[in-house]
């Protein structure tokens, strides 16, 4: 069967449920460890592709919850924070609408691109998280951006893979307001240099970055 020129998921308008977990960001240990039942679906199975990372995410009045775990890695761990942009490293990145906009093609002040990049440790054979706020190209206005700090993030080494996790606090997200509003936009980029990148839906043959019409929804639940 010949390869669709179109991408499965871009007929799908995606809504994935995001649970509430109030215990979060922890005082100790880790500092999410969400369970298994804050797992967000993916849609590679549509274009015949296994998963080869697993994002869960969840939610409480504080903030947004974020995690990445890839259980098998290939090769080593690339490390290097001085190539541009992250470009070739292990991490993640992040696309959050406060207002789930899906009827625009330019992101708005309430859209909020955040980027995960895993660098060395100062000691030892153990990973850091370089987390930055980046701009979305062609933007209508700019989302505020954080102070530096604020955004909470650690990695570690998992077994075969590695694991990082992510908080936003709600001071980080511009119109944060779940009292008001339960529908978040939503995307991502998974990076591994010695792996096609993994998107949510569709990939960057389509304008992700800085169309928010493409985003998919998270559905805050309780």
């Amino acid at each position: 069967m010949p390869t669709p020129l179109i991408p499965q998921a871009f007929w799908f308008r995606v809504a994935l449920p995001c649970r509430r977990v109030d215990a979060m960001p922890r005082p100790k240990g880790r500092l999410l460890d969400l369970p298994a039942d804050c797992a967000l679906a993916g849609f590679d199975a549509l274009e015949g592709r296994n998963p080869w990372a697993e994002v869960r995410a969840a939610w409480n009045p504080d903030g947004l919850a974020l995690a990445v775990e890839v259980p098998q890695k290939l090769g080593p761990i690339a490390t290097d924070p001085n190539r541009p942009e992250g470009e070739g490293l292990d991490g993640a990145e992040f696309w959050v609408d406060t207002r789930d906009t899906r009827d625009v093609h330019r992101a708005t002040r309430f859209c909020h691109r955040f980027r995960a990049t895993i660098t060395s440790a100062r000691k030892g054979d153990d990973l850091a998280v370089d987390v930055t706020q980046a701009k979305i190209a062609r933007a209508q206005a700019d989302a505020p951006t954080a102070p530096r700090g604020l955004v909470r993030a650690a990695a570690e080494r998992h077994r075969k893979g590695w694991r990082l996790e992510m908080w936003l606090p709600a001071a980080a997200l511009h119109g944060f307001d779940p009292e008001t509003n339960r529908r978040l936009g939503f995307n991502y980029l998974i990076h591994d240099p010695n792996r096609d990148t993994l998107p949510l839906t569709v990939g960057r043959e389509f304008p992700i970055g800085e169309d928010p019409s493409l985003w998919a929804t998270l559905e805050l639940v309780d």
